[in-house]
């Protein structure tokens, strides 16, 4: 079908952009970053303090019994810390590479402890037979470093970290009901302006009959008070079925194509989500974005997801999240006026399962059945999808859906795509 050695050109959908991944807030990103660097910095100062010399018990009560020591201090009730008199620093820290006026301002050893009551117990009884005015009392003290810091609230950092990351950074994956305090946000996607759908009924081919019957919603949109003029009524919606891949989302752009008005499109699985009341309250955003962007159209794609018949496989009494969406569904398409030039088509693949409320007119006024494409459909579809492609002399459409029978726009177009990538 496509000629060996082509520079292919894989056919690309007109008249959709795709949304520019937006960049990350990086105003609380940065502060913790800087929090986490002054932290570091921190510790690392707070930690070169000078080292003390580590001696056990013994040494220190033969200390006490020398009257070397000058001082003592209990640091946080589990550390000793001693500082000596200024005549015995010789005799300890006669080798040190460090000068003696640093050394001689103390302490200048350190030991655990059990227990703070043991501890002055023990320095009592070994000063016993000293005079009282050469006696040694241990000062406590309570100190609070760095890593005291962290400990106390090393959890609540750690839990502000995590809600930060779980909830802000990770909300880019939902669009704009990603992040958790836009969780009842649509997450519809609107094409408008610069983005507008470029798609058109040229653009749509063997749809003959749905085009046909579509058609009509594009003249409600376009010349609204052709018939309100009349008293008649502009449906409200319709609803387009068949199989997957026979062109229901094609056709619905197209219908947003041709009659130039903004585009909201979003899957059935969109409104649903664990946390309750979130798909009703996605329904109400909806439909109050689409208000505010009026004439327009609202697709809802795989709408069986969210629009299931009340009540199928349910306990007695039970509250599923479904079903409020669907009533919340319901309602919106109740409450806005026939005027307000709000269009909604919804596809489906599985009209039996759907709710008899969702169908009746009023709501979905219109069933637009959409078949897969006889022979003529099927040469119309390949014309389409052999333009941007490089064919073989000899290379007919009308041939090639002679020997397609049952296949589908979709399953076409990857013919003619899988054609040209293996003689590329």
């Amino acid at each position: 079908m496509a000629k060996q050695g082509s520079n292919f050109k894989n056919s690309k959908r007109s008249g959709i952009q795709p949304r520019l991944p937006k960049k990350p807030v990086g105003g609380m990103q940065s502060w913790l970053m800087i929090g986490l660097a002054i932290t570091m910095v921190s510790m690392f100062f707070f930690t070169k303090q000078r080292t003390l010399q580590e001696i056990n018990q013994n040494q220190f009560e033969s200390m006490i019994i020398q009257k070397e020591v000058e001082g003592v201090t209990i640091v946080n009730d589990r550390l000793v810390e001693v500082s000596l008199k200024p005549t015995f620093v010789s005799k300890y820290f006669k080798d040190s590479p460090q000068g003696m006026i640093s050394i001689k301002k103390g302490p200048h050893f350190e030991f655990p402890i059990i227990s703070k009551e043991g501890f002055e117990h023990f320095l009592e009884d070994r000063q016993k037979n000293f005079p009282r005015n050469e006696r040694i009392f241990a000062t406590p003290e309570t100190r609070t470093g760095p890593l005291d810091w962290l400990g106390t609230w090393g959890f609540f950092i750690l839990m502000g970290l995590s809600f930060y990351f779980l909830f802000f950074r990770m909300g880019g994956s939902g669009g704009a009901g990603g992040q958790i305090f836009n969780i009842g946000r649509s997450r519809a996607t609107l094409l408008e302006g610069e983005a507008k759908v470029k798609i058109t009924f040229n653009d749509v081919a063997g749809l003959d009959e749905a085009k046909e019957e579509i058609q009509e919603i594009v003249e409600f949109l376009k010349f609204p008070k052709k018939f309100t003029n009349l008293g008649g009524k502009i449906p409200k919606g319709a609803l387009l079925v068949g199989p997957p891949g026979t062109g229901k989302t094609l056709l619905a752009k197209a219908v947003a194509g041709e009659a130039g008005v903004p585009f909201f499109s979003l899957s059935g699985s969109d409104f649903v989500e664990m946390f309750v009341g979130v798909g009703a309250a996605r329904v109400r955003d909806l439909f109050k974005q689409a208000k505010e962007k009026a004439p327009c159209i609202i697709f809802i794609d795989e709408i069986d997801a969210v629009g299931r018949s009340r009540g199928r496989g349910q306990m007695p009494g039970s509250n599923d999240e479904r079903e409020n969406t669907l009533n919340s569904l319901l309602v919106e398409m109740d409450g806005f006026a026939t005027d307000s030039g709000i269009i909604i088509l919804a596809a489906t693949n599985r009209p039996d399962v759907l709710d008899p409320a969702l169908l009746r007119p009023g709501r979905f006024d219109r069933t637009i059945s959409i078949d897969k494409p006889d022979i003529i459909g099927r040469e119309a579809i390949f014309k389409v999808h052999l333009k941007p492609v490089k064919l073989a002399p000899g290379v007919d459409p009308k041939e090639l859906s002679a020997q397609t029978p049952g296949f589908a726009g979709a399953e076409i177009a990857n013919v003619c795509n899988e054609a040209a990538l293996i003689a590329a």
